[in-house]
């Protein structure tokens, strides 16, 4: 599953044709309103920290981007206190 994942965000692979509607809506990449906080590994192999520097643009809500050292591409498990400090320091 996890491997027909990035199959699929690469265009290698169809994806779920239960999801196709939402895949669609998303493709438009309609504007985000809810407080959002970016953690980005500045060692992640998969995509590199650079990858989401110009994301601001897609949200309206407040946001903030977090480059975290040393650290991946899978956060929840690498940094696991920096990645619920994000989480638990949003604000509604």
């Amino acid at each position: 599953m996890v491997i027909h994942s990035y199959r699929h965000r690469f265009g290698l692979a169809p994806g779920d044709p239960e999801v196709e509607e939402t895949e669609a809506r998303l493709a438009g990449r309609p504007p985000i309103p809810v407080p959002t906080v970016v953690l980005h590994g500045d060692d992640n192999g998969v995509n590199p920290a650079a990858s989401s520097e110009a994301d601001r643009r897609f949200f309206t809500g407040p946001y903030e981007r977090r480059v975290i050292a040393a650290a991946g591409h899978n956060l929840p498990q690498e940094v696991p206190g920096d990645f619920a400090a994000a989480v638990l320091g949003l604000r509604w």
